[in-house]
């Protein structure tokens, strides 16, 4: 993607830390090119939730597809941006490494530690959501400790996939991704042979303002978008990464967003609104719509857990990337730091215990209420990365630097950089009170972890001098 706002960077400024050393070469380890690349955006982004949103957004009626609209502008917009910050600096880490450029250590770590929390806690949610989608297919929920062994096997596959090598992590999720979006795009296309408007019930359903409706449905769907910066975490890991990241994200954002809107317009056309409200599993009940009988329910189940076993793929290799890109600077402890086969197992590793624990814990604690608070927190957590990423991208355009600034296209790159910060915000809005105040907590704690990692970066800089 070469119609950017930026020429093409200098050399990494000595405090910006330098590209990692050279990894020996491996017949597992393989660069992701342009197709896994998107792919990895698109798995990211594309979970679980996809096969509820139809039915949470109901009851504000159809106008809720004007908020899937304003928030795709929005997440384009940030996709955008990442294009463009991983085209001045192509390294592993995205978020960690253009806060850091900009404004230093501290708000380097800030990214990558908010980000590292997000993953591994993501994770365990993703798990324990499959394992309702995977009670379909073969019956796991009848006691807590078989339901429990579910959701970690359902870990533990993605992150041998992940120990085996990038090689394997890309087919993996190449295939996964293939797997989920047929089926879901199967229904959107289908859905509009089928399509019948009187099935979708009022424009405006609530008592809602306009403007209110649309706020009130953007609450929800919000979150479906998190992930479009999944390429640049792995930047260090794709082919001819200042072309292929930019390309990846817009793509793979692209698709998702079409996936997003298509279902949610074939399942508001084929199912009834009154029914639709009240559903618990709307893609099933349009399947069954379209296509007659009752298997609608497992056909959707195997889709979603497919997916959600594709995110968790991806997800348990970003957990590792940006530690891993933290590490290499001395922000997080030097284990972090190592790769074989390609990938940070270190930090593949640590996911999946601090994983596994919370996931035990969701089943054992007996406290209604404490996981799910945890998973909210995580809703604002992963926006703290976006709102540094897009405010480093504001920096680097208004701070004078001619020489890295297109002129001509200032304005135009100002524009998106402004309207993916806006963006941002309005995810931290959305994320509610109760999570953004949990959530600047553990921010809080990652400032002493911060305190520790400087002081010890400095007392090795002061031995070696």
């Amino acid at each position: 993607m070469h119609d950017t706002g930026t020429a093409a960077p200098p050399d990494p400024a000595p405090d910006q830390g330098e590209p990692a050393p050279a990894q020996e070469p491996s017949k597992h380890a393989r660069r992701f090119g342009l197709p896994i690349a998107t792919c990895l955006v698109m798995g990211n982004i594309i979970g679980g939730g996809i096969f509820l949103l139809p039915a949470s957004v109901a009851p504000f009626g159809t106008i809720s597809l004007v908020a899937f609209a304003v928030l795709t502008a929005g997440a384009i917009a940030l996709a955008l941006v990442f294009g463009r910050l991983a085209e001045r600096d192509p390294r592993t880490g995205g978020p960690y490494v253009y806060a850091r450029a900009a404004f230093g250590d501290f708000a380097g770590f800030l990214a990558a530690w908010s980000y590292w929390i997000t993953t591994w806690v993501s994770n365990a949610a993703l798990a324990v959501a499959a394992v309702g989608y995977l009670d379909v297919l073969i019956p796991v929920n009848d006691h807590k400790w078989t339901a429990c062994l579910a959701a970690l096997v359902l870990q533990l596959l993605p992150a041998l996939a992940n120990f085996a090598g990038t090689r394997y992590v890309g087919a993996v999720q190449l295939v996964a991704t293939v797997l989920k979006f047929l089926p879901l795009l199967l229904v959107a296309v289908g859905g509009l042979f089928f399509f019948d408007s009187s099935n979708l019930g009022a424009f405006r359903a609530s008592d809602d303002s306009p403007l209110g409706a649309v706020s009130a449905a953007a609450a929800i769907l919000l979150f479906s978008y998190l992930g479009v910066e999944s390429a640049a975490v792995s930047a260090g890991e794709v082919r001819d990464p200042r072309r292929n990241v930019g390309r990846a994200t817009i793509l793979g954002t692209l698709g998702a967003a079409l996936v997003y809107l298509l279902g949610t317009l074939a399942v508001f056309g084929t199912v009834a609104h009154d029914k639709l409200v009240a559903s618990t599993a709307p893609f099933s009940d349009a399947v069954d719509v379209m296509f007659g009988g009752s298997w609608g329910g497992t056909a959707v189940a195997c889709a979603a857990l497919v997916s959600m076993v594709g995110a968790l793929n991806g997800w348990t290799l970003l957990s590792a990337q940006t530690p891993y890109a933290a590490a290499q600077d001395g922000l997080f402890p030097s284990a972090f730091g190592k790769k074989k086969r390609g990938v940070p197992t270190v930090g593949v590793l640590v996911t999946v215990v601090l994983a596994s624990l919370l996931t035990v814990y969701n089943y054992t604690a007996g406290s209604g209420g404490v996981f799910e608070s945890l998973v909210l927190i995580t809703t604002f957590t992963a926006t703290v990365p976006y709102l540094l990423a897009t405010a480093a991208q504001i920096y680097f355009l208004v701070s004078g630097q001619r020489e890295r600034v297109h002129r001509g296209r200032l304005v135009r790159d100002g524009i998106l950089a402004g309207t993916a910060f806006a963006f941002a915000m309005w995810l931290v809005a959305g994320s509610g009170y109760a999570a953004v105040y949990q959530g600047v907590l553990f921010l809080f704690v990652g400032v002493l972890v911060y305190a520790w990692m400087a002081a010890r970066k400095q007392r090795a800089a002061t031995v070696s001098c």
